[in-house]
């Protein structure tokens, strides 16, 4: 076994302790295949009006300018698939992501343990931890470092679990032995372009982010468009209609992270609780969550869009 395949599996063997579900590796290296892919998804204004995602085109295609003098990038899957649901079928609905704790809080703190490991184990090894923060396409390099491929909803499947995970990377100034991107396994499959109740995949493997729930319901601060009513299918933060429908989908596993559990106030709330939820009943039932981006405002905005 050369050195590089060592190191390799000595970061692999660890990241599986720390909870990953998998880890792949990649050379740090220009993203050819997705520069033209980004360009046109940007000139299509598919970004609506996320405007920091026109920034740091460079960055994005390229590790080496994020991580200087970086060789590897380590891609890491982690699970959020939830063992309970709310119990109101008729409640306006949250992403299964954001059940729990903030996902940047918990895997950003395993990113740092696996860096310390290597550094402990190897030796002084530079990087720098990625967990949805920074200009990196992190779909991506997952897909280059063979943890799975890219759906037709434009998120990251696997065979074994699906795609109800978390996406993370270390970049780092480490020669690593690199893995293999894995073959695409849709098939004929259109179920979550079917599903999309907004349309928003325009085109398989593509989506109109301007279009998507998400969007609407996190990302945009103003008014929601009018001609959007009654589309929603009561998601109030998020969407996971085209996960939920995938049929690789079935084969996803409750995690067994903790802090992802949701507090008991969230699954127990009914419809007319979150109608009537007041910004002291939101900062309790989301302390430290995910849904504390698109604020009470905006969450309250979005219920009464939902009701109108």
């Amino acid at each position: 076994m050369s050195k590089k395949e060592y190191y390799s599996q000595l970061i692999k063997t660890e990241a599986k302790r720390l909870g990953f579900l998998s880890c792949g590796i990649s050379k740090a290296e220009f993203l050819e295949e997705e520069a033209p892919r980004l360009e046109a998804w940007l000139n299509q204004n598919k970004h609506g009006k996320m405007q920091y995602m026109e920034n740091h085109f460079d960055k994005r295609l390229d590790p080496t300018l994020l991580v200087e003098g970086s060789k590897s990038v380590i891609s890491l899957i982690y699970n959020y698939f939830p063992a309970q649901t709310p119990l109101d079928p008729e409640a306006p609905k949250i992403s299964k992501y954001a059940y729990g704790i903030d996902y940047h809080f918990v895997i950003k703190d395993k990113l740092k343990e696996l860096l310390e490991h290597i550094r402990d184990e190897i030796g002084d090894v530079h990087g720098r931890a990625f967990v949805d923060s920074a200009p990196i396409l992190e779909k991506a390099w997952a897909k280059k470092s063979g943890l799975g491929w890219i759906g037709k909803h434009s998120n990251l499947l696997s065979q074994k679990v699906g795609s109800f995970y978390f996406i993370a990377e270390l970049i780092i100034d480490l020669d690593l032995e690199p893995d293999h991107a894995v073959t695409d396994h849709c098939g004929t499959c259109t179920a979550c372009i079917d599903a999309c109740p907004t349309e928003a995949i325009t085109e398989p493997y593509s989506v109109d982010g301007s279009k998507c729930i998400s969007y609407f319901t996190i990302e945009l601060k103003d008014h929601i468009p009018t001609d959007m009513k009654g589309k929603f299918e009561d998601w109030m933060f998020g969407c996971d209609i085209c996960q939920d429908v995938c049929p690789w989908n079935r084969f996803s596993k409750a995690h067994n992270e903790p802090l992802f559990n949701p507090k008991p106030e969230l699954l127990s709330m009914t419809k007319k609780d979150w109608e009537d939820i007041t910004l002291e009943t939101f900062n309790k039932v989301f302390k430290k969550s995910a849904v504390k981006r698109t604020k009470y405002t905006g969450l309250v905005r979005n219920i009464k869009f939902l009701n109108d």
